[in-house]
């Protein structure tokens, strides 16, 4: 293989894995954020 494509996949392989870790701190930060606020225990939202 060319090394042009082994590049291509480690960059796509790093990017994939960026924004798979971001959006997983997103999704606990808002969870937290929602947890704290939340100050009554039977309002869900969703």
């Amino acid at each position: 293989m060319n090394d042009n494509v082994i590049a291509s996949f480690k960059l796509m392989g790093m990017g994939m894995t960026a924004i798979f870790l971001v959006i997983i701190v997103i999704y606990v930060a808002v969870n937290l954020l929602h947890r704290f606020t939340n100050k009554k225990p039977n309002k869900k939202i969703l």
